[in-house]
């Protein structure tokens, strides 16, 4: 489990007089009980919720790497992901799906999660993280192939605006060996738990 206060970093004070502010001007008092802790607790959440653009995910993937001759699909699906839209800064949330076909480097199966996590602690949309996913793995790996795939509800959709709570929202992005459409068809047979034949 990771430590919130270990991404409490310069600025913390700052953030939170901002957050003071808004509240303020929002319409409430934050010296109200209540909020008094609000805008350091909202800075310090913010915090947690960015901490990706302060973590290297190249290095994540380069400090498990091993020589492996197995050339066949590796894939680790339904991965959490918990994001922020930089539109409305409102979250979204969902699975990540990941492929990719090794070509004599594999890394550890958790680190692709971990790339995963990196990515979706920064401010997004859904279309760019399924690209920085992607495009990490395939410079960093250099497999023969990498395919991404993500699931997610948004609330900037299911709270405000259209206001529709079962809106799912799926993005792609692929390289290489999955340009061709029956090496994308076995991926998506085997998240959906069956076989390339069936």
């Amino acid at each position: 489990m990771i430590e919130t206060e270990i991404y409490v970093r310069e600025g913390v004070d700052e953030l939170a007089s901002h957050y003071r502010a808004a509240i303020q001007l929002l319409g409430e008092d934050p010296e109200r009980e209540g909020l008094q802790k609000t805008p350091m607790r909202m800075a310090k959440a913010m915090q947690v919720l960015t901490r990706g653009y302060h973590q290297d995910p190249h290095k994540v993937l380069t400090d498990a790497l091993f020589a492996e001759t197995y050339n066949q699909m590796v894939i680790v699906k339904d991965i959490d992901v918990f994001s922020l839209c930089e539109h409305h800064m409102l979250p979204f949330y969902g699975k990540a799906h990941v492929a990719y076909i090794p070509n004599g480097y594999i890394t550890g199966l958790s680190k692709i999660a971990r790339v995963v996590d990196i990515y979706s602690h920064r401010l997004q949309v859904q279309e760019r993280l399924t690209q920085q996913i992607k495009d990490c793995i395939q410079q960093t790996l250099k497999p023969l192939g990498v395919m991404v795939v993500i699931e997610a509800k948004h609330m900037c959709m299911q709270m405000r605006g259209v206001e529709k709570q079962n809106a799912i929202t799926t993005t792609s992005d692929f390289s290489g060996a999955f340009n061709q459409a029956k090496t994308r068809e076995e991926f998506m047979n085997l998240l959906r738990g069956s076989s390339p034949t069936s």
